[in-house]
């Protein structure tokens, strides 16, 4: 399965890309799966698995962990944004 992946804001900044297209294996079927996948890149990825404020989007829809990801999905990741 192949996915759009985006990163926004201060993600987009820590881990130096903005968005990617990546082919996943068989195993990763949800949004929790695929933080865990992508934080096995290494440091910086980490924050992708490890932060409990981080907000998750699959197909411009606000999501959780347990939300499935299918072939042509584009997941979204950035933090908490606030506004005045």
């Amino acid at each position: 399965m192949t996915i759009k992946l985006l990163y926004f804001a201060s993600l987009r900044e820590a881990l130096g890309v903005s968005g990617e297209e990546i082919a996943l294996p068989q195993d990763v079927d949800d949004v929790a799966k695929l933080r865990a996948h992508l934080a096995a890149r290494g440091e910086s990825w980490q924050v992708l698995e490890h932060s409990k404020k981080l907000r998750a989007a699959v197909n411009q829809s606000m999501v959780g962990n347990e939300t499935r990801v299918k072939d042509g999905d584009e997941i979204a990741f950035f933090p908490p944004v606030t506004g005045g």
